[in-house]
């Protein structure tokens, strides 16, 4: 069960929080009508290639990545979606799309939208199509540590 590398660590650090189970879903958006969550409360993981270099950027289920205000932040000449044959492999026990906001546990820098930081709780896969975890934001970023940017815009 993917889920479970992340709830050993999230009890061995002793932090509160909730897992919802719902019917398999793939897009943020749909995720967050269906377990009743604000789509900017749901973080979604989005792997990009900053010049050349894999990274996860975490942003709320109702913001896109602007490619501009990325290759910004990073001083980058290249800023691009990675495809799933690029990244599945870091990911061994997720599903494809499922991957939790933890770059930690897979040695890998995280870096969250602004606009995601200024929430009190947070949602997100937790390795499936099927399952959320739902915390507060100070709990997980004392976990992952994520640089904290602005690289999103929300959906018109």
């Amino acid at each position: 069960m993917p889920v479970q590398k992340l709830k050993n660590y999230l009890d061995k650090n002793q932090v509160k929080y909730v897992k919802i189970s719902h019917s398999p879903a793939y897009t943020a958006l749909e995720i967050a009508a269906m377990a009743h969550i604000p789509g900017k409360e749901l973080a979604k993981t989005v792997m990009v290639k900053i010049d050349g270099q894999m990274s996860m950027l975490v942003l709320p289920a109702s913001y896109k990545v602007d490619f501009d205000l990325l290759k910004a932040a990073f001083a980058a000449k290249k800023a691009e979606l990675s495809t799933e044959q690029e990244f599945m492999e870091l990911f061994p026990d997720c599903e494809i799309g499922g991957m939790p906001p933890f770059g930690n546990l897979y040695n890998m820098d995280v870096y969250v939208a602004q606009s995601l930081a200024e929430d009190d709780r947070i949602a997100f896969n937790a390795g499936s199509h099927s399952e959320l975890i739902q915390m507060y934001y100070s709990d997980y970023e004392k976990l992952v540590k994520p640089m904290v940017l602005k690289f999103s815009e929300k959906y018109a």
